[in-house]
């Protein structure tokens, strides 16, 4: 087992066997719906989802306060004393997260923060890479960790489709027109991770059925990503029959091991029901 702990946000969207297996401590981002907050992760998806339907107030998200890193670094010193600390942060260009763990981690020893530049999948497969080479080097150093994540950082790719366009539209993310428009000519906007930022970079037109599919048969094909594993993004709504197709193009292309991450509620507020997506890395 190594030395070092790691640390991620709940808006990882790690599986929880994998967060058991890798004893990785998850720091809870937060949402806010109508005069509640809540912790992500404490409730689920589905009530959130509920929660627009009903009242249409799209629920806003948050990174972690300090305190809530101050909690978790407390936890950490004081059942593991002088074990290193290693925090891969969901990208720094989209929530306060990192920032609030930099406070927190004021005055302490032993805590080393990077910026993942990825979020949900793209920063789970991070975290994976990392947590895989310290299961297998189990004497590595914090620097050696370091230099795997940045690697990592560095050829990780990540794209999706949102499920709804009106949580896009209600959160102010896409103009009426643009909205308008996309509902009209039956588009859906493909949302890539590009240095911390999420971007809408391509366009597809249809049915989900169909550009889900074919999104992800392009996608693995464009980053000529390596076959050892690839993580799909299911967001709750999504088609049954999307996840199959899926799994069957992704087999088809010889990926060896195939992960489904499900979104909390940091990115489903930003996707609402039945998003989609690739991650894995470039060869």
């Amino acid at each position: 087992m190594s030395n070092i702990l790691l640390v991620v946000e709940t808006g990882a969207d790690m599986p929880k066997d994998w967060v058991e297996q890798y004893g990785v401590t998850v720091v809870p981002m937060h949402v806010q719906m109508g005069d509640k907050t809540l912790d992500d992760g404490a409730f689920p998806v589905s009530q959130m989802f509920n929660f627009y339907k009903e009242t249409k107030i799209l629920p806003r998200t948050a990174g972690c306060t300090p305190h809530d890193f101050e909690v978790a670094f407390d936890r950490l010193q004081s059942e593991f004393p002088g074990r290193p600390i290693l925090y891969l942060a969901y990208s720094a260009s989209t929530t306060c997260s990192m920032q609030s763990a930099t406070l927190a981690a004021q005055g302490r020893e032993g805590i080393t923060i990077i910026d993942t530049k990825s979020v949900t999948a793209g920063q789970t497969a991070v975290v994976m890479r990392v947590a895989r080479f310290l299961e297998a080097n189990p004497d590595a150093t914090v620097e050696q960790a370091v230099a795997v994540a940045n690697e990592a950082i560095a050829n990780v790719r990540m794209g999706f489709f949102p499920g709804d366009l009106d949580y896009l539209r209600a959160g102010g993310r896409v103009s009426n027109a643009a909205y308008l428009g996309a509902k009209i000519l039956g588009l859906h906007p493909l949302i890539e991770i590009l240095d911390g930022k999420l971007m809408s970079t391509k366009k597809y037109r249809g049915a989900m059925t169909k550009c889900c599919p074919k999104m992800a048969a392009e996608y693995v094909d464009q980053y000529d990503f390596d076959r050892e594993w690839v993580y799909l993004i299911h967001c709750e709504g999504l088609a049954q029959s999307i996840v199959e197709e899926a799994e069957r193009i992704m087999r088809d292309k010889g990926f060896r091991n195939i992960r489904w991450i499900n979104t909390g509620c940091v990115i489903s507020a930003h996707s609402g029901p039945g998003g989609f997506g690739v991650a894995g890395f470039v060869k």
